[in-house]
Protein backbone atom coordinates (compact mmCIF):
# COMPACT_ATOMS: atom_id res chain seq x y z
CA UNK A 1 0.00 0.00 0.00
CA UNK A 2 1.38 3.33 -1.33
CA UNK A 3 1.45 6.44 1.21
CA UNK A 4 -0.55 9.27 0.46
CA UNK A 5 2.16 12.01 -0.08
CA UNK A 6 -0.52 14.57 -1.02
CA UNK A 7 -1.27 14.99 3.38
CA UNK A 8 2.10 15.11 4.47
CA UNK A 9 3.48 18.88 4.48
CA UNK A 10 6.04 19.65 2.37
CA UNK A 11 9.59 20.24 2.75
CA UNK A 12 9.07 24.11 2.16
CA UNK A 13 6.79 24.70 4.72
CA UNK A 14 8.90 23.51 7.60
CA UNK A 15 9.90 26.10 9.82
CA UNK A 16 13.47 25.57 11.39
CA UNK A 17 14.11 26.33 15.18
CA UNK A 18 16.84 29.28 14.77
CA UNK A 19 17.62 31.27 17.93
CA UNK A 20 16.89 35.23 17.59
CA UNK A 21 20.73 36.41 17.11
CA UNK A 22 19.93 39.99 17.30
CA UNK A 23 18.13 39.17 20.70
CA UNK A 24 21.20 37.51 22.12
CA UNK A 25 23.39 40.32 21.00
CA UNK A 26 20.96 42.90 22.77
CA UNK A 27 21.10 40.30 26.00
CA UNK A 28 25.20 40.53 25.70
CA UNK A 29 24.85 44.48 26.50
CA UNK A 30 22.72 45.10 28.94
CA UNK A 31 24.56 44.33 31.45
CA UNK A 32 23.04 46.76 34.37
CA UNK A 33 19.77 44.27 34.14
CA UNK A 34 20.36 41.35 35.65
CA UNK A 35 18.70 38.44 34.47
CA UNK A 36 16.25 40.38 32.46
CA UNK A 37 17.06 40.69 28.97
CA UNK A 38 15.70 43.37 26.32
CA UNK A 39 13.55 40.48 25.50
CA UNK A 40 11.63 40.37 28.26
CA UNK A 41 8.93 42.16 27.10
CA UNK A 42 6.49 44.77 28.14
CA UNK A 43 5.14 42.49 31.00
CA UNK A 44 8.01 43.34 33.52
CA UNK A 45 6.04 45.78 35.11
CA UNK A 46 3.06 43.77 35.32
CA UNK A 47 4.71 40.65 36.60
CA UNK A 48 6.48 42.66 39.63
CA UNK A 49 3.02 43.83 40.60
CA UNK A 50 1.58 40.48 40.31
CA UNK A 51 4.39 39.30 42.88
CA UNK A 52 4.14 42.00 45.02
CA UNK A 53 0.58 41.40 45.86
CA UNK A 54 1.12 37.77 46.34
CA UNK A 55 4.27 38.76 48.40
CA UNK A 56 1.40 40.73 50.65
CA UNK A 57 -0.74 37.47 50.52
CA UNK A 58 2.23 35.59 51.41
CA UNK A 59 3.00 37.29 54.27
CA UNK A 60 -0.42 38.24 55.85
CA UNK A 61 -0.64 34.39 55.84
CA UNK A 62 2.17 34.06 57.95
CA UNK A 63 0.81 36.48 60.34
CA UNK A 64 -2.50 34.95 60.92
CA UNK A 65 -0.75 31.18 60.97
CA UNK A 66 1.83 32.60 63.58
CA UNK A 67 -1.43 33.90 65.75
CA UNK A 68 -3.27 30.95 65.32
CA UNK A 69 -0.41 28.88 66.44
CA UNK A 70 0.37 30.91 69.49
CA UNK A 71 -3.72 31.21 70.29
CA UNK A 72 -4.76 27.86 69.64
CA UNK A 73 -6.35 25.70 72.64
CA UNK A 74 -8.67 22.77 72.95
CA UNK A 75 -8.14 19.22 73.18
CA UNK A 76 -7.20 18.72 69.77
CA UNK A 77 -5.20 22.21 69.81
CA UNK A 78 -1.60 20.82 69.60
CA UNK A 79 -1.55 19.01 66.46
CA UNK A 80 -3.59 21.42 64.47
CA UNK A 81 -1.52 24.03 66.15
CA UNK A 82 1.23 22.64 65.42
CA UNK A 83 0.54 22.07 61.65
CA UNK A 84 -0.70 25.80 61.67
CA UNK A 85 3.58 26.80 62.66
CA UNK A 86 4.31 24.27 59.36
CA UNK A 87 2.42 26.40 57.30
CA UNK A 88 3.48 29.77 58.51
CA UNK A 89 7.08 28.69 58.32
CA UNK A 90 6.25 27.22 54.37
CA UNK A 91 4.21 30.79 53.76
CA UNK A 92 7.63 32.16 54.73
CA UNK A 93 9.67 30.73 52.33
CA UNK A 94 6.74 31.58 49.84
CA UNK A 95 7.22 35.37 50.58
CA UNK A 96 11.38 35.03 50.28
CA UNK A 97 10.86 32.87 47.04
CA UNK A 98 8.78 35.98 45.55
CA UNK A 99 10.85 38.50 47.29
CA UNK A 100 13.91 37.15 45.59
CA UNK A 101 12.26 37.08 42.02
CA UNK A 102 10.84 40.63 42.41
CA UNK A 103 14.27 41.71 42.85
CA UNK A 104 15.58 39.32 40.08
CA UNK A 105 12.90 41.10 37.66
CA UNK A 106 14.39 44.84 38.66
CA UNK A 107 11.93 45.12 40.76
CA UNK A 108 11.15 46.12 44.86
CA UNK A 109 10.06 43.74 47.17
CA UNK A 110 7.27 45.62 49.41
CA UNK A 111 7.55 44.22 52.91
CA UNK A 112 5.29 47.55 54.08
CA UNK A 113 2.93 46.63 57.05
CA UNK A 114 0.89 49.63 56.04
CA UNK A 115 0.49 48.09 52.77
CA UNK A 116 -0.46 44.14 52.91
CA UNK A 117 -3.93 44.36 53.62
CA UNK A 118 -4.50 46.46 50.94
CA UNK A 119 -2.51 44.42 48.86
CA UNK A 120 -3.27 40.66 50.02
CA UNK A 121 -5.74 38.50 48.28
CA UNK A 122 -5.96 36.78 51.54
CA UNK A 123 -7.64 38.33 54.74
CA UNK A 124 -6.22 38.04 58.39
CA UNK A 125 -8.13 36.69 60.74
CA UNK A 126 -8.19 36.99 65.35
CA UNK A 127 -10.82 33.94 65.34
CA UNK A 128 -9.84 32.34 69.31
CA UNK A 129 -11.96 29.06 68.25
CA UNK A 130 -10.36 25.92 66.53
CA UNK A 131 -12.77 25.55 63.92
CA UNK A 132 -12.90 28.91 63.00
CA UNK A 133 -9.23 29.08 62.87
CA UNK A 134 -8.93 26.07 60.29
CA UNK A 135 -12.07 27.67 58.09
CA UNK A 136 -10.20 31.15 57.94
CA UNK A 137 -7.40 29.38 56.91
CA UNK A 138 -8.58 27.24 54.71
CA UNK A 139 -10.34 29.96 53.06
CA UNK A 140 -6.94 31.81 52.68
CA UNK A 141 -5.42 28.75 50.89
CA UNK A 142 -8.45 28.36 48.39
CA UNK A 143 -7.96 32.31 47.77
CA UNK A 144 -4.19 32.05 47.03
CA UNK A 145 -5.38 28.77 45.14
CA UNK A 146 -7.25 30.71 42.91
CA UNK A 147 -5.06 33.48 42.64
CA UNK A 148 -1.94 31.26 41.72
CA UNK A 149 -3.88 29.49 39.27
CA UNK A 150 -5.01 33.25 37.57
CA UNK A 151 -1.65 34.20 37.71
CA UNK A 152 0.23 31.16 36.37
CA UNK A 153 -2.18 31.77 33.38
CA UNK A 154 -1.39 35.85 33.43
CA UNK A 155 2.17 35.12 32.84
CA UNK A 156 2.02 31.99 30.59
CA UNK A 157 5.02 31.95 28.57
CA UNK A 158 5.46 35.79 29.11
CA UNK A 159 8.06 34.94 31.89
CA UNK A 160 8.47 30.86 32.41
CA UNK A 161 10.79 31.55 35.70
CA UNK A 162 7.97 32.78 37.41
CA UNK A 163 5.33 30.68 36.26
CA UNK A 164 7.54 27.75 37.20
CA UNK A 165 7.72 29.65 40.65
CA UNK A 166 4.18 29.69 40.99
CA UNK A 167 3.43 26.33 40.01
CA UNK A 168 5.49 24.86 42.90
CA UNK A 169 3.94 27.69 45.05
CA UNK A 170 0.76 26.44 44.16
CA UNK A 171 1.36 22.94 44.50
CA UNK A 172 2.27 23.78 48.35
CA UNK A 173 -1.03 25.80 48.46
CA UNK A 174 -3.45 22.89 47.67
CA UNK A 175 -1.46 20.98 49.75
CA UNK A 176 -2.45 23.49 52.42
CA UNK A 177 -5.97 23.63 51.33
CA UNK A 178 -6.40 19.80 51.59
CA UNK A 179 -5.34 19.16 54.94
CA UNK A 180 -7.32 22.09 56.90
CA UNK A 181 -10.15 20.63 54.74
CA UNK A 182 -9.24 17.37 56.51
CA UNK A 183 -9.29 19.02 60.00
CA UNK A 184 -12.91 20.49 59.70
CA UNK A 185 -14.75 18.77 61.78
CA UNK A 186 -12.46 17.24 63.70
Amino acid sequence: MKADVSASPKASDHKHLVLDQKAIDAAGRSLDEGAVTPSYGPWRDDVVKLLNDALATELVCVLRYKRHYFTANGVESPAIADEFLVHANEESAHADRIAERIVQLGGEPDFAPSHLLDRSHAAYDESTDLQAMVRANLIAERIAVESYRQMIALIGDKDPTTRRMLEDILSDEEEHADELKDWLGH
